[in-house]
Order: C-alpha cells, then structure tokens, then sequence
C-alpha cells in the first residue's frame, strides 16, 4: 500500500527580537516631559506646575522602577553584531540631541519672559538642570562612539551645560582610574556625596585639561590648538549662552549658571553611586588589575534604564566602552543596587540614609576583604573597625592602589 512521504519534524528556531525595542523611545519622551513645565504652567496658570517634572524625575520614575522591577535578560550573542547594526537605535541617540537644545533653551527663555515668583523660577531652572543631566547621559553615550558624527554630536549635546570637558575625562581618565584611590570620580567608601562633589568637579577638570595638554604636546601642537577638543565644546557653549544673553538679556545668566550646575551635579550623582567603595586591587607585581564586572554597581530596573539608555548595566559599559546601549549585558557577579539611579539619587542626597543602606553592601561586594574596598581615609579607621577589618595599609600603599 502506497505511504506518502511524510518529513521528518523539525525544531524553527523563533527569531530573537527585541522585546524592548519601542520603549527607548522614552529616552526621547521623559525628557521632554521635565523640559515641557512651562507648557504645563501656562496650561493651568499656576508657577506651582513647574514643580511637576521634578516630581516626576524624583518621585514618579522611583515608583515606577519600584513597580514594573527589573529585567536581567541579555540579548544573545549570536544577534549583537545585527542589534549594533540597526540603525534604529542609532536615530534615538541622534534625535535626542536637537531635541534637548530645544528644551534647555526653552527653560532660558520662558525664566525670563515669564513673570515667576522665586520657587517657580527655582523650579525651572532645576528642571531645567535635569533637561541638562539628560544632555551629558546622551553625550556619555554617543562620546564612547568612534564616528565623526556621533562624536560632533557628543560634543554639541554637552555644549548646553558647559560641560565640554566630559568626554576627554571620562573616556581617557575615568575609564583608566576607575575604582581606585586616584580616580575623582570613584566615590569612597565613607564619603558623602556633598564631599565628593567638592573633590570631584576640580579633579574631573585637571584630568581632562591635563590629557588633552598632553595629546597635543605628543602631536607637537600648542595646548590652544583649535582641534583641542576642551576648546572646541568651550566654543559652542560660549556661542549658545552669548546668543542667549543678546536675545533674552543679561539676567539669562543667573539661570544658565544654576542650570548647568544642577545638570553637572546629576552627573556627580551618577558617578557617585556608579563605584562608591568599589577598589580594584594591585597584583604582586605592583600591577593594577583590570576592570571587571564586580568594579562597577548595577542595576536592571527596567524604566530607568529605558531612560537613561542602559547606563546603569556599567559593568559591560566599562568593560566594552563602544559597546551601544541596546547591547550592553546584565552580569550575575556584578553588584546590585537595591533600585534604579533615581531613586539611589534620593538616598544618596541624605549621607546617614545613604551609608546605612550602601556601606554593608560594599563590604558584601569585596567579601569582607579591605584590600578591595576604596575607604575615604577621614573615616577608614572607624569603618575598618565597623566591619571588623585588620587595620588599615599605610598611607603609601593607598595612594598607590
């Protein structure tokens, strides 16, 4: 009897997908959101209304990071060269530079037009200053990218907030120095965010100004080059902010400075939480290890990471620094932090609240040995003896780890 040829079953492979890949778009939205508080105001008619897009950074984005949780998920590697590749992503990171221009401006311009009592025009200006944070997250990302546009992009998003000196710091110091003693923007174990902002906005500059001197001086060119890049970003922030004074008048300044302050302190903010008390330690050889995963705190709360394009999955960032956000990969020995970036900037604005929550953590991170553990020296003794430490290295030591 005739049997039909029936084939053998086969196992399809479903095609991997993205799952998250319209939600990046709120990288574009929650900016615009903080930046739209004068539309807000004028809406309801009440200055109180520009108190809203603070209250969603600090309070609304916690909650939601608190209610939707976490994703540890990593796309497979088989599909990250075609994931790199898409250009969707790129476009993101592309249109969010015009667009946070138009809102930081915007902020300028209705602080002088409107007539503000004082909390509103606070108000303004520090959301505005978080309009500016959302510029030096986007220049952190298309910074660390090897193409002429991305990088001119970096350049023109950091322009807003004077903070031109970013990516020559944070791609040739940070990246070298991170979790040591050395390092100003690798928070010690100890230290409040108040103190390290103080040691870090000085040395931040000294360090950037210092490589690209020296960059230069290596090419056989002047310091005052114009392919300086320092300089290059001074220019566009000092064409925008004289545009401003000519067009909205002197007392725009005022506004500008309390803005762009805000703005660099949110970077300070997330560089304070990103490392703090993290060390990496000398080998026998004197050498200082390589960065890994465990050097870097993380956190896979799902819409703050939608927001701030993956910046707080850092253990890949620092260890693949082109690595492009939608890429970068949750790892299990890296350290957790108990929410998203927002809600750790809450926490680390209140010192006791901070150290309670993060400095056992720290101490659980290195497995209780001190050697990996980056101690502010004003407080070393006291916490070595919190944890039960032997006593602390010689000064020497430290300031070579």
């Amino acid at each position: 009897m005739f049997q039909p040829h029936v084939p053998a079953p086969t196992h399809e492979v479903t095609p991997w997908r993205d799952r998250k890949r319209p939600l990046w778009l709120l990288s574009l939205a929650v900016p615009s959101l903080i930046g739209a508080g004068p539309l807000l105001a004028e809406l309801v008619d009440t200055p109180l209304a520009l108190w809203a897009p603070l209250l969603l950074v600090y309070v609304v984005l916690p909650l939601l990071d608190w209610a939707i949780g976490e994703d540890r998920s990593n796309p497979p590697e088989s599909q990250v060269p075609q994931l790199e590749e898409d250009r969707y992503y790129r476009w993101i990171t592309w249109a969010v530079v015009p667009l946070l221009w138009f809102w930081f401006i915007v902020g300028a311009w209705y602080a002088t037009r409107a007539d503000l009592p004082w909390h509103g025009w606070l108000a303004l200006a520090l959301s505005t200053g978080v309009v500016g944070g959302f510029c030096i997250n986007a220049g952190h990302e298309l910074g660390h990218k090897k193409s002429r546009i991305e990088r001119a992009l970096a350049q023109w998003v950091l322009a807003p907030t004077a903070y031109g000196h970013f990516v020559v710091e944070h791609n040739r110091g940070h990246h070298r120095d991170v979790a040591t003693f050395a390092d100003p923007a690798s928070a010690r174990l100890g230290e409040s965010i108040w103190r390290f902002v103080g040691r870090e906005w000085p040395g931040a500059w000294r360090r950037a100004w210092a490589l690209e001197a020296g960059r230069l001086q290596r090419e056989g060119r002047s310091t005052w080059h114009p392919d300086n890049e320092i300089l290059q970003t001074g220019a566009l922030t000092l064409t925008l902010w004289t545009a401003l004074t000519l067009c909205l008048g002197a007392g725009v300044l005022g506004f500008l400075l309390l803005a762009s302050a805000w703005a660099n302190f949110q970077l300070s903010s997330a560089n304070y939480i990103e490392h703090y008390g993290l060390k990496r330690r000398l080998d026998a050889e004197g050498r200082l290890e390589r960065c890994t995963p465990r050097h870097s705190w993380n956190s896979n709360s799902l819409v703050s990471n939608w927001v701030l394009f993956h910046l707080q999955r850092h253990a890949d960032h620092h260890a693949h620094a082109a690595r492009r956000y939608q890429s970068l990969r949750h790892f299990e020995e890296a350290p957790q932090l108990p929410t998203g970036y927002f809600g750790m900037f809450l926490l680390a604005y209140v010192p006791p609240l901070w150290f309670r929550v993060m400095d056992p953590r720290v101490v659980a991170a290195s497995g209780g040995d001190a050697e990996r553990i980056n101690f502010d020296p004003l407080h070393e003794t006291r916490l070595r003896d919190r944890f039960g430490m032997p006593a602390h290295a010689t000064a020497a030591k430290r300031a070579l780890s």
